[in-house]
């Protein structure tokens, strides 16, 4: 789930320079929203529940100043852990115009343990980048970047996103981002494909959502890694997670929602 939920919803991303930049109007969101997605994995042409996933934002303080913490955690079930385990979870501290300030990843994915650590200052007008990586029991990496343009975590990025407007978008238009991780930053894209109806897995409600594919180069070539629905809706809620891993293809779909911010007008039946 590492490129999942959070990768999923960078949609609208754009190289914005200095501090003043890096934050947004929030109008998407609120304290105390939590989202529940059930997992699905495509085990030898059937598709298995295999865990959930759950999202939180809660207003908090960080280095005693108002701020978000978003959270987001993925489990696998008892009957899945015996082909894949996976404990993650991933936080994040923004101020309240949404700029980063802290990012953390712990995980542990088929017995693999990673953690990630960001943090984020804004020196003269630029944004400043201390990465911290370690994999089991190796040695910690750490690295620093400093630019120009704004630099966003996998969690931070979903805050961000779901507050731009994509109405103006057109059927194929890229939009690049500066990505931090705890070995790099690095520029990343994501493809806009138009407006989808679909009915959600499991009941009977049918979206109207905003249709986004986040793309990677493998030896040269672009590859598709996740898809991703979007509310068509204040709220830009990510309903749907279409998901190519490295050892199959996973689907995540909303259950749940508490304490969303807006009416969800996207429901259409």
């Amino acid at each position: 789930m590492k490129k999942t939920l959070s990768l999923l919803i960078l949609l609208v991303m754009t190289a914005s320079a200095a501090q003043a930049q890096c934050g947004i109007k929030n109008e998407a969101f609120k304290s105390g929203e939590t989202l529940q997605y059930d997992l699905f994995f495509n085990w030898k042409f059937v598709w298995m529940n295999v865990g959930s996933a759950t999202w939180n934002v809660t207003q908090t303080t960080y280095n005693g100043k108002p701020a978000y913490r978003a959270t987001l955690t993925t489990t696998t079930s008892k009957k899945a852990d015996r082909y894949f385990i996976m404990r993650d979870k991933l936080t994040s501290y923004v101020d309240l115009n949404l700029s980063p300030l802290f990012y953390q990843k712990d995980a542990n994915e088929g017995g693999t343990f990673r953690q990630e650590k960001v943090w984020y200052s804004y020196p003269s007008g630029q944004c400043a980048l201390k990465m911290y990586y370690r994999r089991n029991q190796k040695q910690p990496q750490q690295r620093t970047h400093q630019g120009k343009h704004c630099a966003f975590d996998m969690i931070s990025m979903i805050l961000r996103a779901r507050c731009m407007d994509a109405s103006s978008f057109k059927k194929g238009q890229r939009v690049p981002f500066l990505m931090a991780e705890g070995k790099r930053a690095e520029w990343r894209h994501v493809i806009y494909q138009g407006i989808k109806t679909f009915k959600m897995e499991g009941s009977n409600v049918t979206y109207r959502c905003r249709v986004f594919s986040y793309v990677e180069k493998e030896k040269g070539k672009e590859k598709e890694i996740v898809r991703f629905y979007i509310t068509d809706d204040k709220n830009h809620l990510p309903v749907r997670l279409d998901l190519n891993l490295r050892f199959g293809t996973a689907k995540a779909y909303l259950r749940s929602v508490k304490g969303e911010r807006n009416p969800q007008t996207s429901i259409v039946r």
